[in-house]
């Protein structure tokens, strides 16, 4: 701070004439202010205090160092690695983002919303876009209508329909629905108000906040379950309504951050990658109309981008997109869903042990890096690598490259903002709410790669006591890699990067954390995606009955469904189920349900009764399916009370297949 006192002091002396140095000195001062502000090294009552010797801000190479969370030396080291190794042909790289005007925005959310037929030309024949609407929460409804208004404002080249002819079929049903929400939300309500009174006591976390009196940053606290039967927009908007039109900002502490944990589902709680394609489209449709419900109700813009179709690299390792990637992947190992040089990154890491001190934080040598890149690109594929000679701190830092280096974010264009903006809701319930609605909106390829970093995070922290590397060590240090794209090229002033960084590491930290519940799909999603196939199945009835087309094969038809109708329903009456194995046997099973038997005991007495292939079968090898009825396909959980499911789907088929078919 010496240098600060002397360049102030030299102010007094600069000649009157100088005026452009004098501004030029105070424009220095006020930027190393700036910076030593933001490594937390500005001191500047330090001219009575005794002098020590200091390190240089971002050498963070001791064990003591690496414990300490009270600031994001980590953030700031990582960035200037990330700098210091960036190619500088980035700087040529072609624009891949697209900044959409408020009108083409709205369209543009539409669209991946499935609503699309609102506003086309094919408006007139929108049936399909009302079955779907009909099923929509108030507060769904009313994002949808939201955007609708802003196009029919903004837009020059669609007509976008009345909003009023749009919901006038189902406002009598949201309006009970509601209503009825307000007896459900009660238990939660309790625990929110208790929550929010607790954090009276001084506990204080703002956004992007990791500071905590623990040294390992993971105190243990109460577990908590996670509302996930009902709309988590309409549990905002009860709370913002039962606290006068205030949602109150939480103050909690991130090393007192509640286990939230997925409650006990009868039906069956559902994991992405259990339903079928076209319901898990459904699931994408409404995932994107409740996460625009939950930012409208809590007052926090969601970011939109829209990637712009750009030159790539067409084969290789890095900078290549996850698409070519898994296709080069599955010539070699058909099946292949996250690349298998993440893969491998992962192995060899693991394999030489996550016990080394500053794991992911102490970078590799640049130049090694580079030249293993160049090495690994060439040699990889042909298995004449030698990964004997991969240190671990280099081994990571590809890692870390190959996130980095992808054409379009891990997070993707169009979501990265909305990830990036999810500090911004009030508390951690909420965040976690919306992290896991955009999980949901991933691609299956970022889903899956995400999927497995998230994984691997957790077993380096799993060894901190001995590599030293916390769980906010480690958001810290991966944040920059997963949330800085060098498509979105903004300049941002010291204090928003600021922002940025302690948001962006906080988010980061949410996503390790919780990242078992952010792939499952909520139930009232689910809930949503069985009334929409209910209502296209009595929409195609409907139809078939009005226009009797080839009458003998409607009678023959409607004949056959009655009869399955009938044995379906005396087999419930009777409580009894049908189990078939159509890729594994040519019988089936009838099985009496009981109040205990679960999807587990199902498959556990299938597979001690079948001889040849099926009996050298194991059980997390096969799955029993929920085929049919209000569910495309659902691949259910062990502990699924089956007669709790065949009373919510009474019409579904039961099918025992292997997980891969």
């Amino acid at each position: 701070m010496g240098l600060h006192y002397q360049s102030a002091l030299s102010l007094s002396v600069i000649p009157v004439g100088g005026t452009l140095a004098f501004f030029c000195v105070i424009k220095d001062f006020l930027l190393l202010l700036a910076v030593t502000r933001r490594s937390g090294q500005c001191t500047v009552n330090q001219k009575n205090s005794p002098q020590t010797g200091k390190k240089p801000p971002f050498d963070r190479s001791s064990s003591q160092d690496s414990l300490d969370d009270l600031s994001l030396d980590d953030y700031w080291t990582e960035l200037e690695n990330i700098e210091k190794s960036t190619d500088r042909s980035h700087e040529e790289r072609e624009e891949v983002v697209k900044e959409p005007d408020e009108g083409e925005l709205e369209e543009e959310w539409l669209k991946e919303a499935g609503l699309s037929n609102l506003f086309a030309e094919c408006a007139g024949d929108s049936q399909e876009s009302m079955v779907f609407l009909s099923t929509l929460t108030r507060t769904q409804s009313a994002a949808v209508q939201k955007r609708i208004d802003t196009m029919r404002r903004k837009s020059k080249h669609h007509h976008a329909p009345d909003v009023r002819d749009v919901f006038k079929q189902k406002t009598d049903d949201t309006t009970e629905k509601v209503s009825d929400l307000n007896g459900l939300l009660t238990p939660e309500m309790s625990e929110i108000n208790a929550k929010q009174k607790g954090t009276a006591d001084g506990q204080n976390l703002s956004c992007g906040d990791l500071e905590t009196s623990s040294p390992t940053g993971d105190v243990s606290a109460p577990e908590t379950d996670i509302n996930l039967e009902i709309s988590f927009a309409e549990q905002a908007a009860i709370l913002r309504d039962t606290t006068k039109g205030k949602v109150l900002k939480s103050r909690e502490d991130d090393s007192l951050l509640p286990n939230y944990r997925v409650p006990k589902d009868k039906t069956g709680t559902t994991k992405i990658g259990n339903l079928a394609p076209q319901d898990m489209k459904k699931v994408c449709y409404l995932a994107l109309i409740e996460l625009a419900a939950l930012y409208d109700v809590l007052g926090v813009e969601l970011k939109h981008q829209k990637a712009l179709k750009a030159k790539v690299k067409e084969s290789g390792l890095f900078g290549v997109s996850l698409q070519i990637l898994l296709e080069q992947d599955q010539k070699k190992v058909p099946g292949t869903r996250v690349p298998l040089i993440f893969q491998k990154l992962i192995f060899h890491i693991e394999g030489k042990g996550l016990e080394t001190e500053g794991l992911l934080r102490i970078p590799g040598g640049a130049m090694r890096i580079k030249s293993l890149c160049q090495e690994l690109e060439t040699k990889f594929y042909e298995g004449l690598f030698n990964w004997d000679s991969v240190k671990q701190h280099d081994a990571a830092s590809l890692l870390k490259l190959f996130v980095r280096e992808l054409p379009q974010p891990l997070l993707t264009i169009e979501y990265l903002k909305a990830f990036q903006s999810v500090c911004n809701l009030p508390t951690k319930k909420h965040q976690l709410q919306a992290l896991n609605l955009l999980v949901l909106l991933l691609p299956d390829s970022n889903r899956d790669t995400l999927k497995a970093l998230l994984e691997f995070l957790q077993r380096v922290i799993d060894c901190r006591e001995k590599n030293k590397m916390t769980r906010r060590n480690v958001s810290m240090v991966m944040a920059p890699n997963l949330f800085t794209f060098h498509g979105f090229r903004s300049k941002t002033v010291e204090q928003n990067e600021a922002l940025m960084a302690a948001g962006t590491a906080s988010v980061m930290l949410l996503m390790i954390k919780y990242q078992k519940l952010l792939w499952t799909i909520p139930k009232f999603i689910i809930d949503q995606v069985r009334k929409q196939n209910l209502e296209n199945q009595k929409k195609l009835s409907k139809d078939r009955a009005m226009k009797k087309l080839l009458k003998k094969m409607a009678y023959d038809r409607e004949k056959h469904d009655k009869q399955e109708k009938t044995i379906n329903e005396v087999d419930v009456a009777q409580g009894v189920i049908r189990v078939q194995a159509p890729h594994l046997s040519k019988t089936s099973m009838v099985i009496q349900l009981t109040e205990e038997l679960k999807a587990s005991d199902v498959l556990a007495r299938f597979l001690s009764q079948e001889s040849g292939t099926a009996q050298n079968l194991k059980s997390e090898e096969v799955c029993l399916y929920e085929v049919g009825g209000n569910i495309g396909e659902r691949c259910l959980e062990d502990e699924t009370y089956m007669k709790d499911l065949s009373q919510l789907n009474p019409n579904a088929e039961w099918v025992i297949k292997p997980k891969s078919c």
